[in-house]
């Protein structure tokens, strides 16, 4: 089964709204992150801002890695429906059921190639 043209034009114009969306976030985390500031190296701040600064930096790099991960799902589906294998398993290549991509547009796996995959990990 392959999904109406109309419906695979919705689907991509909501991905491209959420790559920029994505993109955006990322640029501005990187410029509230406190390690980004050229001029820190030479503050002398107080250790309890330093440990501060510390946790926000780790906080800002895990959200960034997952940005960046959603990022990097939304170009691989974009990519899968220009091919015209959007909604096919990467793993056994059944179709996805359609309410677990009208959930997560960017799902790679049935739930049961996906259950697979989570024991094997």
């Amino acid at each position: 089964m392959k999904f109406p043209q109309n419906v695979l034009e919705e689907i991509k114009k909501h991905l491209i709204s959420e790559e920029k969306r994505v993109e955006s976030r990322l640029m501005s985390l990187e410029s509230q992150d406190p390690f980004s500031d050229p001029e820190r190296l030479n503050d002398n701040a107080a250790s309890d801002t330093e440990a501060s600064e510390e946790s926000n930096h780790e906080r800002m790099e895990a959200l960034q890695k997952e940005l960046t991960s959603y990022l990097e799902d939304i170009t691989q589906t974009l990519a899968r429906i220009k091919k015209g294998t959007y909604g096919l398993c990467l793993s056994c290549g059944k179709m996805i059921d359609t309410d677990r991509l009208a959930i997560k547009p960017v799902a790679k796996y049935c739930v049961r190639c996906l259950r697979l995959q989570e024991k094997r990990h």
